[in-house]
């Protein structure tokens, strides 16, 4: 196969053990810089271009969009869904998954565990909103955010409605969520390739840290997952219409709860923490589905 991967960043770990993966299997991957690509909009013929060269002849395409060019990335998607390309995730799951609040309420709809989440507009339902949520503490996120970026824990109402009055001044949309304290700032993510749960892990964050990004410090180890946190990712992927996602859960004492379905979730970690060869299970998926125009939606949605 001839694989397109949109990356803007070649470098990283998981972009080069993707590539690693596909060419040790006979195939050829090509990284593209998501930003770079410009497209004709033309009436049944769409086109991609990329330094100055057309682009055609892929079998398929790995989207590894960052979260701060969504809104681009997702068009130069669609387009290669339009031109017959297949797409390791769609772009409409992605857009899912990206938008923290439709992603909450399509995992509710589906009776997926969450903690209790909270989202209003009007500053007046201030104090409404945090009794919803169950009061102190709790997890302040900005919808926008990733990596544990945007994310505050408020110990005391006095200190949420604080915060929660200085993200509204911005005019930014936030999430208020129940803190899950017997987690103990550790959390699990499952790696879901074709409705399979690949690989697990327990990360716990730093010293002080809440939060258990690895990105801010925290540790990986192997974990094994009970049948309702297995059934819990495969679920989550299912409901955003995701092939590959990283699903979060938190273990709460009523069971497990989803924080968030990454669908660029990176493999550093969790390889190392599992030793599984998560890049070649990624790519030994494609080879099963990759077809010619099968995407679901052809760009639509």
């Amino acid at each position: 196969m001839k694989i397109a991967m949109m990356a803007r960043n070649p470098s990283l770990y998981s972009h080069q053990r993707l590539k690693e993966a596909a060419e040790a299997r006979g195939h050829t991957l090509d990284i593209i810089n998501t930003l770079r690509c410009y497209m004709n909009i033309a009436s049944r013929r769409p086109e991609m271009y990329y330094n100055g060269e057309k682009l055609e002849g892929y079998d398929a395409v790995i989207p590894r969009i960052g979260a701060s060019v969504t809104f681009y990335g997702l068009a130069v998607l669609r387009q290669f869904e339009m031109m017959g390309v297949y797409p390791l995730n769609e772009s409409v799951a992605i857009g899912r998954s990206r938008d923290k609040l439709r992603s909450m309420q399509l995992l509710a709809r589906d009776g997926i565990g969450l903690p209790v989440t909270t989202f209003a507009h009007d500053p007046k339902q201030t104090e409404e909103v945090l009794a919803l949520a169950g009061g102190a503490p709790l997890v302040i996120k900005l919808l926008e955010g990733t990596q544990g970026l945007g994310v505050v824990l408020a110990d005391t109402d006095r200190s949420a409605k604080s915060v929660i009055e200085a993200f509204r001044a911005t005019n930014t949309n936030i999430l208020i969520q129940e803190f899950i304290k017997e987690a103990g700032g550790t959390d699990i993510r499952a790696l879901v390739v074709g409705g399979k749960v690949v690989a697990a892990m327990k990360r716990t964050g730093a010293e002080g840290e809440f939060r258990s990004n690895l990105h801010r410090g925290g540790s990986a180890q192997v974990i094994k997952l009970t049948p309702e946190e297995r059934s819990t990712a495969i679920r989550s992927a299912k409901a955003m219409g995701l092939e590959v996602c990283g699903v979060d859960m938190l273990r709460a004492n009523h069971g497990a709860v989803v924080m968030e379905v990454n669908s660029s979730p990176g493999l550093e970690g969790v390889e190392k923490a599992t030793g599984i060869d998560i890049a070649g299970k990624i790519i030994e998926h494609l080879e099963k589905v990759a077809k010619p125009g099968a995407t679901k939606t052809k760009g639509k949605g």
